[in-house]
């Protein structure tokens, strides 16, 4: 992969999707070469927070939104300390970034990072083609000597799958890290880091939380070595069929009864955990205007979304599991999928999307304050 961007919208650039659609636009970003699984994500805004989430590592983002790059790129919105996703696709990139916080352009922070995009398609025709096909390995190719179709055509074919990829330890800290409280510290939360957003400790921290960040691979004797009130498991990338590890760090947790919260690729890790199975979602859940309910309270909120796999439960009865009764406590709006599980013998609960609101919206916001009043009660 290279990273030159001297007249890179003039570049040609392919795209090319594993069943043999191709579109052509421009370079945008890196000029050269990624594969990765082709999504979309619906969201209008907060594009920095979406390129910089771990949990898109190994995908290529197509945008639905037709024009992307207006505000630039900031020093303050990244939600990790990298771009994550493997490749970039818009159709009407900025060609000036007007923001009092912008510092440069989205293309040149691409092209920085080396990631290589594509611009000047048809975003609507591809989005619709993905959601009539679902989720499939893509490639983009960009520079003046392009492969002919069939070449590039075999190297898409050529690429990882998804489904059945490990890649929570890629993308995760690999020190222990900590984010101390804001104002006067209440309690100590020890979270697994499976591709974690900075926002997220943030979040605890303002609740008077001191959030030791550990790695994917940190055992149960990690976590209690922090003397934890409650424990985080974040969200993340990969096939959570392939979780093994986590999923027996969340029973033990479980097993010693310690509240217990996780988002995303946390909750698919919790549906494991109590015995339930996970399946690959035709084409995912990825933007930050998904309807969700909560069943606990009937309230409907929006909610950020970023994932491709869901947890098979019942949606209309309560389970027994290894640790008491569990419930489907969210279900999403659109399509029935579970987004939530709650313990109802166990202070344990978990949602499939991100309740840190980076970027937006806020209405999940009061799922903090849920895992405190769980580390309350406990305490109590």
């Amino acid at each position: 992969m290279t990273t030159s961007t001297r007249g890179a919208t003039r570049v040609p650039a392919v795209l090319v999707l594993e069943d043999g659609r191709i579109f052509r636009g421009r370079a945008y970003g890196a000029v050269g070469v990624t594969f990765g699984e082709a999504v979309f994500s619906t969201g209008m805004t907060g594009y920095q927070e979406t390129l910089t989430d771990p949990s898109y590592h190994r995908q290529v983002v197509v945008m639905t939104a037709p024009h992307i790059g207006n505000t630039g790129v900031n020093d303050e919105d990244p939600e990790s300390r990298k771009i994550w996703v493997s490749g970039y696709v818009v159709r009407d990139p900025a060609r000036v970034p007007s923001n009092w916080r912008s510092r440069r352009s989205l293309d040149e922070e691409l092209a920085q990072q080396g990631v290589v995009g594509i611009s000047g398609i048809d975003t609507r025709a591809l989005t619709r083609h993905l959601r009539e096909r679902g989720a499939m390995r893509v490639g983009i190719f960009s520079g003046n000597a392009l492969p002919d179709d069939g070449t590039m055509l075999t190297e898409v074919r050529q690429a990882p799958e998804m489904k059945g990829a490990n890649l929570s330890a890629e993308v995760a800290t690999k020190e222990t890290y900590v984010v101390p409280a804001i104002g006067t510290k209440k309690f100590t939360v020890a979270a697994v880091d499976l591709g974690i957003k900075g926002m997220t400790p943030h979040r605890m921290a303002e609740r008077g939380i001191e959030v030791h960040v550990l790695p994917a691979t940190a055992t149960a004797e990690d976590v209690y070595a922090v003397n934890p009130d409650g424990v985080f498991f974040s969200n993340g990338p990969g096939d959570p069929a392939t979780a093994d590890h986590p999923v027996a760090v969340m029973r033990a947790v479980l097993e010693r009864r310690t509240p217990l919260f996780g988002i995303c690729f946390g909750n698919q890790i919790l549906g494991r955990a109590l015995g339930f199975g996970t399946y690959k979602l035709k084409y995912g859940h990825r933007g930050i205007n998904q309807p969700v309910q909560d069943r606990t309270t009937g309230k409907v909120e929006v909610t950020a979304h970023n994932h491709g796999f869901a947890v098979d439960a019942p949606l209309d009865q309560v389970s027994e599991t290894p640790y008491g009764r569990a419930e489907v406590s969210h279900v999403c709006l659109n399509d029935n999928v579970v987004e939530g599980l709650q313990l109802l013998d166990r202070p344990a609960f978990s949602v499939q999307y991100h309740p840190e609101a980076a970027a937006g919206p806020h209405d999940a916001a009061y799922l903090f304050d849920r895992f405190v009043s769980l580390m309350e009660g406990q305490r109590a």
